[in-house]
Parts: structure tokens; C-alpha cells; sequence
């Protein structure tokens, strides 16, 4: 499907919009991030999940033990739940200590159907 381009070549924003968004478009997001004071060490990921999935998601990135922070975004982009992971928490701990957040996390991915995952990673 092709865009209808103006006369300068761009496309109209607004066929954009309806478009899934591509692997181009996070690489240059996780740069601006990067340039707003994510620190150099630390790689920013995005995942689109369903809400059914959410929790499922977020347990399979925590046994992976790099990650520094997990971001809940809603469909618009609004931040529903920012999680900082300590990197002192023993695995072990890690069941018992996010307990809480798991069943808030739940709660949120009954009520809405499609949520972003941004995970920054440490290298």
C-alpha cells in the first residue's frame, strides 16, 4: 500500500498513523531516548502485547535478570506503570517482591486491550 506523497516527497501523516509501526521507527525512538538521558550502557526495547499477554510477557523478562526499568504504555502512549528493577534483588526474591506488581499488572491487562513494553536493558 502506497502513501500519496506531497510535492516534496513525504507522506501524508495521517495514512501514517493507520500503519503498524516499523522497526525503523523504534530504532530511531530508542536514539531520542538515548539522547534524553538514558545512559549510554543501556539498550531501550519495545514490544506490543495484548493485555491477556502482559503478565506472561513481563515474567519471561524478569527471569532474563537485565533489565533496569519496565515501561506500561497505553494505545495514545501514556505511561500506565513504570517499574524500576533494582539490581541488587536476588532472583529468588524476585517472585516475592513483584507479587504486588504482577497483580497489578493483571488488573491493567483486563482493562486494556493492546499495551506497549519499553524495557531498558543494561549491556
Amino acid at each position: 500500500m502506497s502513501n500519496p506523497e506531497d510535492k516534496f516527497g513525504n507522506s501524508n501523516p495521517e495514512d501514517r498513523s493507520a500503519e503498524p509501526q516499523d522497526q525503523t521507527q523504534t530504532q530511531q525512538q530508542t536514539q531520542v531516548d538515548n539522547d534524553e538521558g538514558v545512559k549510554a550502557d543501556t539498550r531501550v526495547e519495545e514490544f506490543t502485547v495484548s493485555g491477556s499477554d502482559l503478565v506472561d510477557k513481563v515474567k519471561e523478562l524478569l527471569h532474563q535478570g537485565n533489565i533496569r526499568r519496565i515501561i506500561i504504555k497505553n494505545d495514545e502512549g501514556n505511561v500506565l506503570l513504570e517499574i524500576p528493577m533494582t539490581v541488587g534483588v536476588a532472583v529468588g526474591a524476585i517472585g516475592v517482591t513483584m507479587f504486588p506488581i504482577l497483580a497489578a499488572l493483571g488488573a491493567i491487562g483486563a482493562l486494556v486491550v493492546k499495551l506497549t513494553l519499553v524495557i531498558e536493558r543494561k549491556e
